[in-house]
């Protein structure tokens, strides 16, 4: 476990909390103490610039690179008077680097094993195993199922051909089969 995930667990530290707080500071990091996280929390870079909205819910081994921000999509209105309830990044997401994940209104879910490209403005809710990317962020393919095939054998997943599998370089390599076009739909 890194310094900086460390720090991020100890947060709600009775006596050490605000010192925890200032330290996570000097790297550039905002965690509130109300921001819930589950166990396996991976931060890579030091998590420098990183920014985590109070109403957030991270779930089992996340993965966060530096410059994420989490939170709301009108700072301008007061809290109390906003539209947005929680962000909630389910077990296994990862948010690439300079990724903006913003809640309009309601719950902002992203679902578990979903992948949040660098850079993204992710605006709205995804479903389980995606990969959004781009400004507003759209998705862009899926993830494969871990363990659907064996390595080496790209675009054929344990539901037959055209399902996202295992490619030559191992998990998460698979190439996603795309439509006419070139668009998903």
């Amino acid at each position: 476990m890194s310094l900086v995930t460390s720090l991020i667990y100890r947060r709600r530290h009775p006596l050490l909390g605000r010192l925890v707080q200032e330290a996570l500071a000097l790297y550039g990091m905002e965690v509130p103490a109300a921001v819930e996280i589950g166990p396996g929390l991976a931060v890579f870079h030091r998590g420098f610039g990183t920014v985590l909205h109070p109403y957030t819910t991270i779930g089992a081994g996340v993965t966060l690179y530096n410059g994420v921000t989490v939170g709301r999509a009108d700072p301008w209105v007061p809290q109390e008077s906003s539209a947005m309830r929680r962000v909630v990044l389910e077990d296994g997401v990862v948010v690439c680097a300079g990724a903006r994940i913003v809640c309009k209104e309601g719950v902002l879910t992203v679902g578990a094993g979903t992948i949040v490209g660098a850079n993204a403005v992710l605006t709205r809710s995804t479903g389980r195993g995606e990969i959004w990317a781009g400004i507003p962020a759209r998705c862009i393919g899926l993830r494969e199922r871990p363990g659907a095939d064996g390595p080496g054998t790209p675009g054929t997943g344990a539901d037959g051909p055209g399902t996202p599998g295992t490619g030559a370089d191992g998990p998460g390599t698979a190439q996603v089969p795309r439509p006419a076009g070139g668009r998903l739909a």
